[in-house]
């Protein structure tokens, strides 16, 4: 996000941004929690690893868009701060 960008849009914007972030962001570290107990089962409990390694890689890629999301949070909340405080 571009910082002109958060400084343009309105404080119900902006809190509404962030509470989409916030359920993506949930959603995915749902999804990846049970996507990583499945592939670690699989890599242990079973005989056939070769389709969970692939999905090992598939959890790991997606894991890289959490900081990025985070990141995202923490403009928008310090955003949020200084409207507050001035």
């Amino acid at each position: 996000m571009k910082k002109n960008d958060i400084k343009s849009k309105s404080s119900e914007k902006l809190q509404s941004e962030l509470k989409v972030i916030k359920a993506i962001t949930g959603t995915l570290i749902g999804t990846l929690i049970l996507l990583f107990a499945l592939v670690f089962y699989g890599l242990f409990a079973t005989d056939k690893k070769g389709v969970f390694i692939p999905l090992l890689m598939v959890a790991i890629s997606c894991s890289a868009i959490l900081p990025l999301q985070f990141i995202s949070m923490k403009k928008i909340k310090a955003e949020l701060d200084s409207r507050e405080n001035s």
